[in-house]
């Protein structure tokens, strides 16, 4: 899912709001993110998962090429946690009752060219 596609089920969802504000509302969302992440800060949406920052301390790396020594600078990098409620969603079973209509499938359910492991036909 792509942000315009999370945008159009979000106003969708919430019919009483226009396409427009509800941008905004998602641009604002994951600028605040964006900006509590530059100070060094910690994101945590309960539930979800928490965003944080690493610091990366500078190496001596290769060149894949050549084989000669490089140098790579330290640097920060974002990194996400999954939160336990999220965690155990996509570890779950797959229940007879639910609606499966909204959930991707797997290689093995979708079928694949070669037949392995396709409907059996």
């Amino acid at each position: 899912m792509i942000k315009s596609e999370l945008v159009a089920k979000l106003a969708q969802a919430n019919p009483h709001l226009y396409q427009r504000d509800v941008e905004r509302i998602v641009s604002t969302i994951f600028d605040e993110i964006c900006t509590a992440l530059a100070r060094g800060d910690r994101v945590e949406l309960r539930g979800f998962g928490a965003f944080s920052v690493k610091n990366r301390p500078a190496r001596v790396g290769r060149n894949p090429r050549t084989g000669q020594p490089v140098e790579v600078a330290e640097k920060f990098v974002p990194f996400f946690k999954t939160g336990k409620e999220l965690r155990e969603r996509l570890n779950a079973e797959p229940t007879s009752s639910s609606d499966d209509a909204g959930t991707p499938t797997t290689p093995t359910q979708a079928g694949s060219p070669s037949g392995i492991g396709g409907s059996g036909v």
